[in-house]
């Protein structure tokens, strides 16, 4: 593939998620970092967005690596970046899923191999298809079709197993009646295959929670690769040594790119009022040895005042513009009430001589001691809540962390094209 595509996401006015295609930019092999950055910067000065960006979200290539370094030089000249640029690259976690589950794949690449085979073998022939389907009904097994799968998605290749496996009893008597099919997989076969369905499973579910584009995914991500995590230390204790070797090549893969606090994720569960710091307390453990634990979650409570302070900072001076434009519209008005300002001037010194004033708590504080909101619809809690419509209804009550809230809810945790 020749061609970039470059995609903007924001939360709008409206609190609606927003994304749009903002070119289709040709870029021929070999495709340098350079290039891209290249690329991207002009695209985002097209469109007059160049001190505008807040994050970009890439696949592991290290083309794209290269490329985020050069971008990340390009904003810096433009604007101070957020958390000092650590919140700038954001890599594509789905893409992670799918190099960590593609470790496992290949344990039984030559019982894929087989399976593939097998499948295209039936599909390719309608008289072999009405086979198949003549032992499916002999069996009584539910009605279902084969599936092709894409040998670089690991996805599509669970789709293939998971439901070839359904027919492991038609493959053997399919066989038997047509000589010219010779390849059928074996029991220990379908024995493998079941034991790596039931890992890449949680791979599936993990994937299709954070892949999402109608609703935010950045607030998901830590609860759903924690879940991942969990299966890998259970499973890396498993008592059939095929299944501990092949965790142990995708543990090693996971803590390549997950060892370290994702920050962006973090703060993104903190912006979900079910998770708050509880999400870092529950989640953390899983991730990380007991040593390591109140150590990244004191990381992300200063990065997130941190960054809280920022967008406070961003807010109280377009306050300031908006007031300045505001104030200048009459002249004879203020005059009038100078002796009144003067008199409130003087109540207010006198006030702070005869009172102690209390320190004010900040939004972030406030929202941080309140208690989790607990959302429940038939027992369940899950993507039915609609964590955009919760910061629209606070929006009020919390204008600067609504601020900050829609920009790194917006953020997607995945690259995709439409």
């Amino acid at each position: 593939m020749e061609y970039m595509v470059i995609t903007g996401h924001w939360i709008d006015q409206n609190w609606q998620l927003q994304k749009r295609v903002l070119n289709f930019v040709h870029i021929p092999p070999p495709r340098r970092g350079l290039e891209i950055a290249d690329a991207i910067w002009r695209c985002l000065d097209d469109w007059d967005m160049q001190s505008k960006i807040h994050t970009v979200s890439v696949d592991n290539a290290s083309s794209n690596d290269s490329a985020i370094f050069h971008l990340k030089t390009y904003a810096q000249r433009k604007k101070k970046l957020l958390c000092e640029g650590k919140l700038f690259h954001v890599r594509c976690c789905a893409h992670i899923l799918n190099l960590i589950a593609q470790d496992g794949i290949c344990e039984i690449k030559d019982i894929v191999e087989v399976i593939r085979d097998s499948v295209e073998y039936v599909r390719r022939s309608d008289a072999r298809l009405m086979l198949f389907s003549e032992i499916v009904k002999q069996l009584n097994l539910p009605e279902r079709k084969l599936v092709d799968d894409c040998r670089t998605r690991w996805n599509t290749i669970y789709e293939m197993l998971s439901t070839a496996i359904k027919f492991k009893d038609v493959f053997p008597r399919f066989a038997a009646k047509d000589p010219d099919y010779d390849d059928c997989p074996c029991h220990e076969d379908w024995e493998k295959v079941e034991k790596v369905c039931s890992v890449l499973e949680v791979f599936w579910d993990a994937t299709h929670i954070i892949s999402g584009s109608d609703y935010p995914t950045s607030n998901l991500f830590l609860n759903a690769v924690s879940l991942v995590k969990v299966l890998l230390d259970e499973k890396s204790l498993d008592n059939d040594g095929f299944i501990r070797d092949m965790v142990e090549r995708m543990k090693i893969k996971f803590d390549k790119y997950w060892g370290e606090t994702n920050l962006l994720m973090s703060i993104a569960a903190v912006l979900d009022p079910r998770c708050k710091m509880k999400a870092l307390e529950f989640c953390f453990p899983k991730l990380y040895s007991s040593e390591k634990v109140e150590r990244e979650i004191s990381f992300v409570r200063k990065s997130l005042h941190e960054l809280y302070s920022e967008y406070a900072l961003m807010y109280n001076n377009e306050g300031e513009s908006r007031g300045q434009m505001q104030g200048g519209s009459s002249q004879a008005q203020s005059t009038s009430n100078v002796g009144i300002s003067r008199g409130w001037s003087q109540y207010v010194a006198f006030l702070e001589s005869v009172q102690s004033v209390q320190p004010q708590k900040s939004e972030l504080d406030m929202y941080l001691e309140e208690s989790c909101y607990l959302f429940t619809k038939d027992n369940k809690i899950g993507k039915e809540f609609d964590v955009l419509e919760w910061w629209r209804v606070n929006s009020v009550k919390y204008k600067i962390l609504s601020f900050m809230a829609r920009d790194i809810l917006a953020i997607p945790n995945y690259y995709y094209c439409f």
